[in-house]
């Protein structure tokens, strides 16, 4: 399956937990801000991105648990001028308010930064 194919398959089959994210995030509903959904970057596609901040959301699920390939995936994308916050599945479905705060958060601390210079935030127990 080409990666143009395999975005749409990702779209149309979202976990619960990106399906609560999304409701959150589309349509520019979080203080007006857009959000692009299962976007292509590169060799990776990402779960949500804002394209003016840099910022990747990700939402990960057990198998995520300490992945080397998520980190080299991190790198390559702080290494384009992203900053990338990853939420458990869990958090985002039972702390929704806390995963949207540290979200928003994020947002308006790189509007006082630098897009040239990310910062990694990662939230996981």
């Amino acid at each position: 399956m080409d990666q143009r194919q395999f975005t749409k398959n990702l779209r149309q089959n979202m976990t619960d937990a990106e399906q609560l994210l999304w409701k959150h995030l589309r349509a520019h509903r979080m203080d007006g801000q857009k959000f692009r959904r299962q976007q292509p970057l590169g060799p990776y596609i990402v779960d949500f991105v804002h394209f003016a901040q840099r910022l990747i959301v990700e939402a990960d699920g057990g198998q995520h648990a300490g992945a080397a390939h998520d980190a080299a995936r991190d790198a390559w994308l702080q290494s384009q001028g992203f900053s990338v916050l990853r939420f458990w599945n869990n958090d985002i479905l039972l702390r929704t308010d806390a995963v949207l705060e540290a979200i928003w958060a994020a947002l308006h601390a790189q509007s006082a930064t630098s897009p040239l210079t990310p910062t990694q935030v990662v939230t996981k127990d």
